[in-house]
């Protein structure tokens, strides 16, 4: 018989990562590992698990009929998708797209040698910080996928002759400026340039998704943010606004004054006149961010902008440029020239803890061990209706957002208990010179990640001047595991502490086993009263997200090609104002936004003032630089730039 190899490509739709498993047909998709056939006509069936509600328990099937590749739906809820169009049974062309839920997965394929029919199965998981396979399974046939080939050989070189582009046939476009990530650093970066006098047909941002705060967006929603929800971040942090007038208290305040709501406009202004002595810090809603960043992309043409495309690889030129060799999509390669070159990939994977990995890969149990950043709605749907424990891992911001949620769900069923397993207690916060974090219940409280002298005051000004050393003590001392020192969050947690539902637990974690009924056993070693069990329907990994160069590709290249420093946290190395200078080409210039900064110059480098910060000394160094069309803003002009912004025309 002949045995098939199939290339699968996809991008995760929760982290943006690039998952390119090789099976064996048969395939069958779906959201639950139980439904899914392990024997077809007397064949083993590669079983591929896509952790999402939009995807049936069995959705889809990938089968070779009469000498063709066939896909055909399983009578799923929401469909099967071929090259955009939905189809019940279609066969596959080499390069075609199937659709399933949120996953476009690309399918290429070449037929191999005969093979034993005694081959085992496979069961495959590719969770959201890792691309592996169950490591006792044997490797696929290698086989080469279209586009293996591409970036060309050119790109071995140092510096890229553009000549040589040319040759290739493929298109070669150019650009004056040039934003990888079209993210929420992409964005802003691009917005300040516009409002410094560069025209958007001078500017490409390259990305995998047309709204730059998509990805936060999904993250907000999974790690149980929705729309309504307050973000962590200052009233004057606006990603739409460089002058942060109004803010968005101010904002808020206006429009319910307009709804004739006049105590809650008061209550806005006050909050950020009180705040943090007499009341909460205040912070802006999701939603209204989205909607804020909505409206400047349509005022600065960030439409025409944005263009998409997965980036393989960045090299410089021999003529003093860059060139960035990107995808399109199945069979579609394409290269772009530029001289500034600005990079803001975000976070390139979800940070999940070993043993929890290591449970899923063994189990197979995507229900009961997840991670915040995932889609879960699930776990809570589940306690809502039977009740039940969960058990949570992490302190900081998300962990607490998870247990306002779990207390959202008990005033619909009280037989929920939360198991919140941390590390070691925390009896007093971090100290610094005077001052020292206030701690309660073994929650660091802060009202945002970094102290707020972080983003414009003197410890801005400290960090710059340090060196390395110097500054990795100094992150040390002001970072940690913190959460918003809101008054409500404090509230739940003192109460489910008096109550008993919110237990409060410390140990190392030995290992995790799955028990009875599918039920979690978390294996522990509390320091002075030896091992114990902690039993739990779900466990919820709160952990965070996980920013190191060599976790994104894209940057793990860049960094070896061109042996690239990195700092004490494993980030980039940047110069105060954000450039790569070992990758200065003449005249070309290179700079990074973002988490994969953080341990250089500034602290608060992920957040919306920080991305700002970035930015600007970013685009004043492009103007000492004497870039094309780029103009120092004064008095008189960024004022007449903010008026452009008030009544929302277009900045040049």
């Amino acid at each position: 018989m002949t045995n098939l190899q199939i290339q699968l490509s996809w991008d995760d739709p929760a982290t943006g990562e690039r998952r390119e498993p090789r099976l064996s047909v048969p395939i069958a998709f779906g959201r639950e590992f139980v439904r899914l056939p392990s024997e077809l006509r007397g064949e083993r069936v590669s079983r591929m698990l896509l952790n999402s509600n939009e995807v049936s328990r069995y959705h889809a099937l990938i089968d070779w009929e009469q000498n063709q590749l066939v896909v055909s739906d399983q009578g799923s809820v929401n469909g099967v998708f071929v090259n955009g169009q939905r189809q019940t049974r279609s066969v596959l062309a080499n390069g075609d797209t199937v659709q399933i839920g949120p996953y476009t997965i690309a399918v290429t394929f070449s037929i191999n040698a005969p093979a034993p029919v005694t081959s085992p199965p496979s069961t495959i998981h590719f969770n959201p910080n890792t691309n592996l396979p169950d490591p006792s399974l044997p490797a696929a046939p290698a086989i080469t996928p279209l586009g293996s080939n591409f970036p060309p050989p050119a790109f071995q070189a140092q510096q890229v002759v553009v000549q040589a582009l040319h040759a290739t046939g493929l298109p070669v476009d150019e650009c004056d400026y040039l934003a990888i990530g079209a993210g929420l650093g992409s964005f802003i970066w691009t917005d300040l340039l516009r409002i410094c006098g560069v025209r958007a047909d001078k500017i490409v941002a390259l990305g995998l998704e047309a709204e730059p705060y998509a990805r936060y967006k999904r993250l907000c929603l999974n790690s149980q943010i929705p729309l309504y929800e307050r973000l962590r971040s200052n009233s004057d942090s606006c990603p739409d606004n460089i002058w942060g007038w109004p803010s968005y208290a101010l904002r808020e305040a206006w429009h319910d004054f307009t709804q004739g709501k006049p105590n809650s406009a008061f209550k806005y202004l006050w909050q950020v006149f009180a705040e943090p002595t007499f009341v909460d810090t205040y912070t802006p809603r999701a939603g209204n961010v989205f909607n804020s960043i909505d409206r400047e992309g349509k005022r600065i043409g960030w439409q025409q902008i944005y263009r998409y495309g997965r980036v393989r690889a960045i090299r410089k030129t021999e003529d003093g440029r860059y060139c960035v060799a990107y995808s399109r999509g199945p069979r579609n390669y394409a290269f772009l020239i530029t001289r500034y070159l600005h990079l803001a990939t975000g976070y390139p994977a979800i940070q999940f803890l070993p043993d929890l990995q290591a449970y899923r890969e063994k189990y197979q149990d995507f229900k009961a061990v997840v991670n915040a950043y995932e889609e879960h709605d699930h776990v809570y749907q589940q306690l809502e209706q039977q009740g039940g424990t969960v058990l949570l891992r992490g302190r900081g911001i998300v962990a607490s957002r998870i247990v306002q949620r779990i207390y959202e769900a008990r005033n619909k069923n009280r037989n929920i208990t939360v198991l919140h397993l941390m590390r070691s207690p925390k009896p007093q916060g971090n100290k610094f010179q005077k001052a020292t974090r206030l701690v309660k219940n073994h929650y660091e409280f802060q009202p945002f990640n970094w102290p707020k002298a972080c983003w414009g005051g003197e410890l801005r000004v400290m960090l710059e001047k340090a060196s390395p050393d110097e500054r990795k003590s100094l992150l040390a001392d002001w970072g940690g595991t913190t959460t918003a020192d809101r008054h409500d969050w404090q509230y739940i947690t003192e109460q489910g502490l008096r109550e008993g539902w919110y237990q409060i637990t410390f140990g190392e974690v030995l290992g995790v086993e799955q028990g009875s009924q599918n039920r979690t056993i978390t294996h522990i070693r509390e320091k002075g009263l030896g091992e114990m069990k902690l039993e739990a329907d779900f466990i919820v990994d709160a952990t965070g997200l996980d920013a190191k160069v060599q976790t994104n590709p894209l940057l793990d290249d860049l960094v070896k090609h061109y042996n690239l420093p990195l700092n004490h946290l494993g980030r980039l190395v940047v110069a105060n104002n954000f450039e790569l200078v070992e990758m200065r080409n003449t005249k070309g210039q290179m700079y990074a936004a973002g988490a994969i900064t953080l341990g250089g110059p500034y602290a608060a480098v992920d957040s919306f003032l920080g991305l700002q910060y970035a930015a600007l000394v970013a685009v004043d160094g492009l103007a000492a630089a004497r870039a094309p069309g780029v103009q120092r803003l004064n008095t008189l002009s960024s004022f007449s730039q903010w008026l452009k912004w008030v009544f929302n025309q277009p900045p040049t």
